[in-house]
């Protein structure tokens, strides 16, 4: 049996994201496309790639994670890449290392581990001559068509 979940957003859902409540353990890999909010057990690997991740005051995470955002309030132990922010809540523990464009750690909160501070990736065309050009032709109904430049 696989131990993935995948949580996706609904168009009709109230909530503004998924959650764990602090009453469950969790054990496998979860990859979401919404935010997500952990306030109860969770072991393995966290994906949130484009969405913001949240630990909640209950919330322990023993996992690898990788999202847009990160805030902290509870426990993490392992590696965070936040390609944009983490915060660490003055009652948060976090021991693992940290890779991100931006970071704020309250006062009182635990933190060891390494942080290397990324700059976010600009919007400016590649330097590579390779890079590959894309134009959209007005018969194309909005669809890119290209092929690399040489």
């Amino acid at each position: 049996m696989s131990n993935i979940l995948m949580a996706e957003a609904k168009t009709d859902s109230v909530v503004g994201g998924a959650s764990i409540g602090k009453t469950v353990k969790f054990v496998g890999q979860i990859h979401s496309k919404e935010d997500l909010f952990v306030d109860g057990d969770l072991e393995g690997t966290v994906e949130a790639i484009a969405h913001k991740l949240t630990i909640g005051p209950n919330g322990a995470v023993h996992a690898t994670v990788k999202a847009h955002d990160v805030v902290v309030l509870g426990t993490l132990e392992g590696n965070v890449e936040a390609a944009d922010r983490i915060d660490i809540g003055g009652n948060a523990r976090v021991v693992g290392d940290i890779r991100t464009a931006r970071i704020h750690i309250e006062d009182g909160a635990y933190f060891k581990g390494s942080i290397d501070i990324v700059k976010l990736e600009s919007l400016k065309a590649s330097p590579n001559p390779q890079a590959a050009v894309l134009a959209t032709a007005p018969n194309q109904g909005g669809i890119a068509v290209g092929k690399p430049s040489l």
